[in-house]
């Protein structure tokens, strides 16, 4: 049981190394943008997130809530 649990925590670390490596061995390191207000490409096609569409809708909307 304790060797499972050592070893699940050794798997997490790595992963967790692996994945921050851009982020801990450059100098100015952060992680990507991975949301769609931050893709340079979708933000030229005029592809916003749900969340912002739905804001501006609501804006524009007409009717008031009850």
């Amino acid at each position: 049981m304790l060797e499972t649990v050592l070893i699940t925590l050794l798997i997490v670390a790595i992963s967790i190394v692996l994945l921050g490596v851009r982020v801990f061995f450059t100098k100015d390191g952060k992680f990507p943008n991975s949301h769609v207000s931050g893709n340079e490409a979708l933000r030229k096609k005029g592809i916003n997130c749900v969340q912002s569409q739905d804001r501006e809708a609501r804006k524009k909307s007409h009717f008031s809530p009850l």
